[in-house]
């Protein structure tokens, strides 16, 4: 019979669930199952994208580490404020030089894979929703655990996704160091990551071979996924995981051009702009001009000059005295931790080892503090490894594609090292020092 005037066809009130108490409290809103009536939730759609985040989430972990330890954290508290990081720094090691492309290639890989992942995180995080309104929240000890690395997941994952998109976009409102931050998060957010797969991975394995035709509501591996009043479908499950992955695409195509540099950087619509300084030689990207850290033109005019210590010793040079010195030429990227780079650009300067024997330090090389005329902000200064400052390739440049440094691009001197990351490629230099304690 159809329904007469203000009738509808639904009850106004959802009956108990086959098999529960009429006595229990009666759940309401979102976590009433039946809130949840959409057709596509289920194990196998869950399944999927967990099994992409995990292939997805391992690669950004290890690059992320990767990247933590390219700025060789363990040599000097200026070339990383991270306070007591104790066993998290286990897997440190001496950056290495080679390949010089290294850096360029992981932290590249770490932000595009990032933001590329971003709409999975998303679907992955709809298709269990209604998981995270389950009542009651604890039903056991087992299940209390897996709910509490639930919840710093999925809080963790926003942590990190979110902030380091905003890094991305070099919008610093962190109310700290990004770097700090997102370290500690990653070690949060991991942990949490590794408990949750060891819960959900066999029932992941179990539903991708199932298939998209899922098990019906009610049963114990449907439970919270499958709507036991489902709204007519409008699209298939393998549609849905198609639509994700085409925007999984886009982000890909609007991004990586931001990483690969060069003319492919005008592709990188999600990427800042505003940060290429024009044409001609000096024409690749920056993040900071001198005007933004506080150069003056008397900071790098012909009063400047380069001091060089070590073993006791100290030279101070002129511009002219630099210039004099042999000159070698180096073709290296910058890559910083944003995830840009540039393509190899024609550096030529004074090899650092040719500075350090000007001080007695010139066979066996050891580390070296580099300082900025820059005042203030992170990363005015950097101690570089002694393998860093042994390698033939590192220089103290003064011009950059045949000219001479722009004042943005660290004009009168800057320092260029193969594989490091672009904040340790220190600008506006004016003294340089082997050997002795940062």
């Amino acid at each position: 019979m159809g329904a007469t005037h203000g009738e509808r066809d639904e009850p106004c009130a959802a009956p108990h669930p086959a098999g529960s108490d009429p006595g229990r409290w009666d759940a309401t809103g979102p976590t009433r199952p039946e809130f949840w009536r959409s057709p596509l939730r289920g194990p196998w759609l869950t399944a999927v994208f967990g099994l992409v985040l995990l292939v997805g989430i391992t690669l950004l972990f290890v690059t992320g580490l990767l990247s933590y330890a390219a700025y060789n954290p363990d040599l000097a508290r200026i070339d990383d404020q991270t306070p007591d990081k104790g066993w998290l720094g286990f897997y440190l090691f001496s950056w290495p030089t080679s390949p010089y492309w290294l850096y360029r290639l992981t932290q590249g890989v770490h932000v595009v894979l990032g933001v590329v992942l971003v709409p999975v995180l998303l679907a992955k995080l709809w298709s269990v929703i209604p998981k995270l309104f389950a009542w009651p929240p604890v039903r056991s000890v087992s299940h209390g655990i897996e709910r509490l690395s639930l919840l710093l997941l999925v809080g963790g994952a926003g942590f990190e996704f979110v902030t380091g998109i905003l890094n991305v976009q070099l919008h610093y409102i962190f109310p700290g160091s990004f770097y700090v931050l997102h370290f500690y998060g990653a070690w949060v957010f991991i942990g949490a990551f590794v408990v949750h797969v060891a819960f959900r991975l066999p029932r992941a394995l179990r539903a991708v071979r199932a298939g998209p035709v899922g098990p019906e509501a009610g049963t114990e591996e449907a439970a919270g996924l499958v709507s036991p009043r489902p709204a007519p479908p409008t699209i298939s499950r393998r549609g849905a995981l198609g639509m994700v992955g085409l925007g999984s695409l886009a982000l890909l195509l609007v991004t990586a051009g931001q990483s690969v540099g060069g003319r492919w950087r005008r592709t990188a619509l999600l990427a800042p702009h505003g940060q290429d300084p024009g044409t001609g030689p000096n024409g690749f990207q920056i993040n900071k001009t001198a005007a933004s850290v506080g150069i003056r033109p008397s900071d790098v005019g012909p009063a400047w000059r380069l001091t060089v210590r070590g073993s006791g010793r100290q030279v101070v040079l002129t511009r002219e005295e630099l210039l004099a010195m042999e000159q070698h030429e180096a073709a290296l990227p910058i890559a910083c931790v944003e995830g840009w780079s540039t393509p190899d650009q024609l550096w030529s300067g004074v090899r650092l080892t040719d500075l350090a024997a000007l001080v007695g330090r010139g066979t066996d090389t050891p580390q070296a503090l580099v300082e900025s005329v820059q005042r203030g902000g992170s990363f005015s200064s950097v101690v570089l490894r002694d393998n860093q400052v042994r390698d033939h390739r590192s220089l103290l440049a003064v011009r950059v594609n045949g000219a001479v440094l722009s004042p943005d691009h660290g004009y009168p001197a800057r320092v260029i090292v193969p594989g490091a990351p672009g904040v340790h490629q220190t600008k506006w230099v004016t003294r340089v020092t082997f050997g002795e304690p940062a």
